[in-house]
């Protein structure tokens, strides 16, 4: 117990230039894998976090290959891309305070997972296609929107939502490279809570359900919504942002 307290605090202990910000985002990331469990597992083999997945996705659906399908990729595409166009206009909006940015974006996302589990608790026919669709939008447009704001935010090797040049750097920036790799640690941490939060994922739904996971998932937005909002008063040089 206490070694994974101290790597844990050590995890979401506060950055020099970035301050609290890279530990939230890593509750974030864990977000996305509880988050694309429920979609790959139970929307209809579509992705709603991570979109080069669901591209691919696409095509094998226009090949038509079983088990994929070209409206639910389509869907999940569409609805990311309006997620992301939302925490663009915020960003625009209150981007210049990189605390208070996060929070209000992380409301938002919380609202939209929030109306994600009602749909699924609350429905007459949980496993119906109506209901996956909606949870497809609902699902999409949060982690677009998730996205949006890790790529405002700028902090390197903390897209939330993808682990490719993640792990690229992992390799890339190597001592077998000819590199330092700086920033192992954080990349490493990226890609264990993600794999950590797809775990849980699939296990809870096996077990428990969708409306389950998101509830598990809401937990996560809440802590980081309550830590975030800590910070929105903050001058701290690290709240600047672009």
């Amino acid at each position: 117990m206490r070694i994974a307290s101290g790597i844990a605090a050590k995890l979401f202990a506060p950055d020099a230039q970035h301050g609290p910000l890279p530990g939230l985002l890593l509750l974030l990331t864990m977000v996305t894998g509880l988050v694309d469990a429920v979609s790959y597992l139970r929307l209809g083999h579509v992705f709603v976090a991570n979109m080069t997945g669901n591209i691919a996705f696409l095509g094998f659906a226009v090949a038509n290959a079983q088990d994929f399908s070209i409206a639910g990729s389509l869907t999940a595409t569409v609805s990311f891309l309006a997620g992301a166009l939302a925490g663009g206009r915020l960003g625009s909006a209150v981007g210049s305070h990189r605390g208070r940015y996060l929070a209000i974006s992380t409301l938002f996302e919380f609202a939209a997972l929030g109306a994600a589990f009602a749909a699924s608790a609350l429905a007459l026919d949980p496993e119906g296609e109506a209901v996956h669709y909606e949870l497809i939008v609902l699902l999409a447009l949060a982690m677009g929107l998730q996205n949006a704001t890790a790529r405002r935010l700028g902090i390197p090797d903390l897209s939330t939502t993808v682990l490719t040049l993640t792990l690229t750097g992992v390799a890339a920036d190597s001592k077998l490279a000819g590199g330092k790799n700086q920033r192992l640690g954080r990349r490493l941490a990226a890609t264990a809570t993600m794999l950590l939060g797809a775990a849980v994922g699939a296990v809870v739904i096996f077990h428990f359900g969708v409306s389950a996971v998101l509830a598990l998932a809401l937990a996560l937005l809440a802590t980081s919504a309550i830590f975030s909002l800590r910070l929105m008063s903050s001058g701290d040089a690290w709240t600047a942002g672009a």
